[in-house]
């Protein structure tokens, strides 16, 4: 049997978790489900990382042990991932006697090979993300380069890991390889970080004490990348003898993790297991994050969003698909009520969930609810048959990729496919015909099987709704499996249903989102209001349709984005205009950042004059909005659109 281990990061406890944590882990869970159903032997791994000086300040403010302090938010991730159907297959917590153990053996292995010395930090650290930071590598406000709160000055004893032997092995993995993907993310390390000269990594710590003690020199504890990291193979059994699976699964298939620590897991982890001599990861697949109101979700800016609340009014399933559909591999996903809310009416709705009420309903008024054996072809039953056999392909495609809104994207083009079908062939027409009973037969059987079919694969992603769907179409455990996600004519041909409650009821949007607004607290603050001091600028002179038609909007991907040199607010943008590719300036700067474009499809001015700003050319023109403050808000078109498509 094929193995494949895949692993979320293991998250950092300083406070309860909110949707921002779930992508991640919903992501992976997604896709372990998929390789079980598929028939691989997986472990699916998980965990929280424990120590540090945070953690120490935190639970000292609360008045508890660091210990006491992490136990009880653990339980709350815990409860989550419960909650949110995630099945892990091995929950790690840093403080486990085993990883202690490892993490210890692994420091020293690396000390007694040379790559580590000691010495002593001077730099810039920042407390949140528990990193030091060189001058350069700041950002513009001088505040850390990933969360940019501020950073202060620190001195103390400290042991390094030598990272400069690993530089050229490092380029030639992120340059050379598959290993990170999306690809677009190598140049950014590659220029910012080893370029520059990779500097010695401090990897010890002696300001505070809550961590792994170094053994050879007990005043310093595990500073936490050496820590963390190891997780991936002490879960593992490396280095101890809690586990026996190192053998087994390592290297990992899959590590996810969101932008903000692909640095670590791109450039250092490698190096640590270079010196190690172990092999690398053969996948590190890097996600953007799930923004609010164009912000990072973080509990410091006070714009989290409980996914409690949320699985309460929607269930974990809405959940989980929103999040997933929405957030493109590289790239941020924008989270708002609305969206959510019109995603789950669109897709979940009017899509998925009409389709199951309206075969079923129809199988039970014109059949009693069980079909008879007789049918007869018809006219659009090919293209059908063709589209849902042709799914799991491609949809295996989309896994490989770790491109799971592209997956669930295929799924539903079934799905739109299958309600098309029903306007096409109208069933309630046939029905007024006697002698059309056998083709009215056909037409719900094929539906049956369409259904059977996406929500196979869709299982994998909504593991709690599709058994309430199998029963109502009455699909029994046999008929559903990876085997028979490729196969048609599977249920019987009587096949009975069973008419049970709408799967997703449609929501009132307006009534909703006032409700959302009231329990979360989401107040539109992107939505400009008359107390907003906003005035919207003058319309300007009217045109004609033949004035508009001369405009050409096509959509377009950015591939690759950076600042441009001789100016403060341009960005120079590569992009897949889907003809033959076009290089485009956007004075964005001040509002974007190079890495939060790429991956995501834009609107673009496609037959503009070609320009040269700050001596660079420009062939188009990005779309954005005025916003309330004086910036600029970029216009996102729906991620599923083809680069080329045009607006009109």
């Amino acid at each position: 049997m094929s193995k494949f281990y895949i692993t979320t990061p293991i998250y950092y406890p300083s406070g309860n978790p909110h949707i921002g944590h779930c992508y991640t882990t919903v992501a992976c869970d997604s896709i372990a489900r998929y390789k079980r159903m598929q028939g691989y032997d997986v472990m699916f791994l998980t965990g929280t990382d424990e120590h540090g000086q945070k953690i120490e300040e935190k639970a000292k403010e609360k008045g508890v042990t660091p210990k006491e302090y992490v136990d009880e938010i653990v339980e709350t991730f815990k409860k989550l991932w419960s909650y949110m159907n995630i099945s892990y297959d091995r929950y790690i917590r840093t403080t486990d006697d085993y990883h202690v153990e490892a993490v210890q053996k692994i420091f020293k292995e690396l000390y007694d090979r040379g790559y580590i010395y000691k010495g002593e930090y001077k730099g810039k650290y920042c407390t949140p993300c528990e990193s030091f930071w060189t001058e350069s590598q700041l950002d513009e406000n001088g505040c850390c380069p990933e969360c940019h709160r501020e950073v202060k000055e620190a001195s103390e004893e400290a042991y390094f890991f030598k990272m400069s032997p690993f530089a050229d092995r490092i380029e030639k993995l992120l340059t050379e390889t598959d290993y990170l993907q999306p690809k677009t993310r190598a140049t950014e390390l590659v220029n910012n970080f080893i370029k520059p000269g990779l500097e010695d990594l401090c990897v010890s710590r002696t300001s505070f004490t809550w961590g792994i003690p170094v053994t050879f020199d007990t005043k310093h504890v595990v500073y936490v990348w050496v820590d963390a990291l190891s997780n991936y193979i002490t879960a593992l059994g490396y280095e101890n003898e809690a586990y026996n699976d190192y053998d087994k699964f390592w290297p990992a298939d899959v590590h996810m993790v969101a932008k903000d620590i692909m640095r670590f897991h791109a450039i250092i982890w490698p190096a640590m297991l270079m010196a190690l001599d172990l092999p690398l990861p053969k996948h590190l697949a890097v996600h953007g994050w799930i923004t609010f109101n164009g912000q990072k979700m973080s509990k410091s800016l006070g714009n989290v969003v409980d996914p409690f609340i949320l699985g309460e009014r929607y269930g974990a399933d809405a959940i989980r698909y929103h999040i997933l559909r929405e957030m493109a591999l590289g790239a941020d996903s924008s989270f708002s009520n609305e969206i959510m809310i019109n995603r789950i009416n669109s897709d979940l709705a009017n899509g998925l969930g009409n389709l199951v009420s309206r075969t079923v309903a129809m199988v039970d008024k014109y059949f009693g609810g069980t079909l008879p054996s007789e049918r007869e072809s018809g006219e659009f039953d090919d293209e059908l048959k063709n589209a849902a056999l042709a799914l799991r392909e491609r949809v295996d495609g989309f896994i490989d990729q770790t491109q799971i809104n592209n997956a669930l994207a295929e799924i539903f083009k079934v799905i739109s496919h299958a309600n098309k079908y029903i306007d096409e062939t109208a069933p309630w027409v046939l029905g007024k015909d006697e002698g059309k009973r056998a083709r009215l037969a056909a037409v719900l059987y094929n539906l049956l099987e369409a259904i059977r079919i996406s929500t196979t694969l869709l299982s994998c992603f909504m593991p709690t709704t599709m058994p309430r769907i199998w029963e109502q179409i009455g699909a029994k455990e046999s008929d559903i499996s990876y085997e028979n996600a490729a196969r048609w004519n599977v249920l019987p041909q009587e096949a009975t249903v069973h008419r049970g409650e709408i799967i997703f009821p449609r929501i009132d949007v307006d009534k909703e989102i006032d409700e959302l607004n009231k329990i979360i607290g989401n107040s539109k603050k992107d939505e400009p209001k008359e107390d907003d001091g906003f005035e919207p600028m003058p319309l300007a002179e009217q045109i004609t349709i033949d004035d508009f038609e001369k405009l050409d909007l096509r959509v377009a991907l950015v591939k690759e984005c950076e600042k441009v040199k001789r100016s403060k607010k341009l960005l120079c943008l590569q992009l897949d205009d889907g003809m033959g590719g076009r290089q485009v300036v956007s004075g964005i700067s001040e509002w974007y950042k190079p890495e939060d474009l790429i991956g995501k499809k834009v609107i673009i001015v496609a037959n503009l004059k070609p320009v040269k700003l700050c001596g660079v050319e420009s062939n188009g023109m990005i779309c954005a909005a005025d916003t309330a403050e004086g910036g600029a808000s970029v216009i996102f078109p729906d991620q599923s659109l083809p680069c080329g498509t045009k607006i009109r």
